[in-house]
């Protein structure tokens, strides 16, 4: 019966010479914002931007969104442990990482960045950094599947992965779903972009990624084993809970953005 499932046995390291080490995850993840720099590039590119802009851009964003994904794993999913073991929190080589805090950081790291540009508002920022944000999603996750880490709940599919290194049990491969979704809201995103670009109205794509991405989060964590053990009694994960907000502000940036739109169109009618 076993023979029916994939059997997942993949190390997480590529090289390993004593204690250095190369592994899947880090490589994915620095693929991620390799492809996310050359995505920018063509953006840039088309709207007549400056490209040497874009290195300290890269450096900005990694910055933000490595602290803000270290300190969202340690104050949302383990307060207890890391408030008594504060040391522990720069000890990422152990893992951990949380894709919300990843966000907050990410967010954060943008708005400094913007201060500088006047031609570059925060809002043109994020509408473009959106698209290889939900790449780099789709890139993570595989990460994660390569270190056997976000398992999904038993389960009897077709498709249930068998993770080694964890149990024995068949498993929703809950990496794969979301990266799968992810991808598509990646292709949809550059798909309204190329079709659109500096006419889209502002803050529209940064709307629909926050509320695509954290619904398709919302949704897969059903699946999920929970990541916080004092979720475990709750009606809702603590994924879930983080998403809920992210959905709200997004479906309320959608609104002020057609809003401003349909404004903005009207003014140009009576002129």
């Amino acid at each position: 019966m076993l023979l029916a499932y994939i059997y997942w046995d993949v190390t997480p390291h590529i090289v390993r010479l004593g204690s250095f080490e190369i592994r899947w995850y880090g490589l994915i993840f620095a693929t991620a914002f390799l492809l996310g720099f050359g995505i920018m590039r063509s953006i840039y590119q088309r709207e007549g931007k400056p490209v040497s802009d874009l290195d300290s851009l890269l450096i900005y964003m990694l910055a933000g969104t490595i602290i803000g994904a270290r300190l969202g794993h340690c104050f949302f999913y383990d307060p207890s442990y890391y408030l008594s073991n504060p040391e522990a929190i720069l000890q990422i080589w152990k893992g951990g990482l949380a894709s919300h805090g990843g966000a907050v950081g990410i967010l954060t790291s943008i708005y400094l960045f913007s201060r500088r540009r006047r031609d570059r508002s925060y809002v043109w920022l994020l509408d473009r950094i959106a698209i290889p944000t939900a790449l780099g999603g789709t890139l993570i996750r595989l990460g994660n599947l390569f270190n056997s880490e976000i398992l999904g709940r038993p389960t009897d599919v077709d498709w249930a992965f068998i993770f080694a290194r964890i149990d024995n049990h068949p498993r929703h491969p809950a990496q794969l779903y979301e990266s799968f979704s992810y991808l598509v809201i990646f292709i949809m995103l550059m798909t309204i972009y190329r079709r659109k670009g500096p006419e889209l109205p502002k803050g529209l794509l940064t709307g629909v990624f926050l509320v695509s991405v954290f619904s398709a989060r919302i949704g897969i964590e059903f699946i999920k084993v929970r990541q916080a053990a004092f979720s475990e009694d709750m009606a809702l994960s603590m994924g879930q809970l983080l998403s809920i907000p992210m959905v709200l502000l997004g479906a309320v940036i959608i609104v002020l953005a057609i809003r401003g739109k349909n404004k903005s169109s009207s003014v140009h009618n009576v002129s």
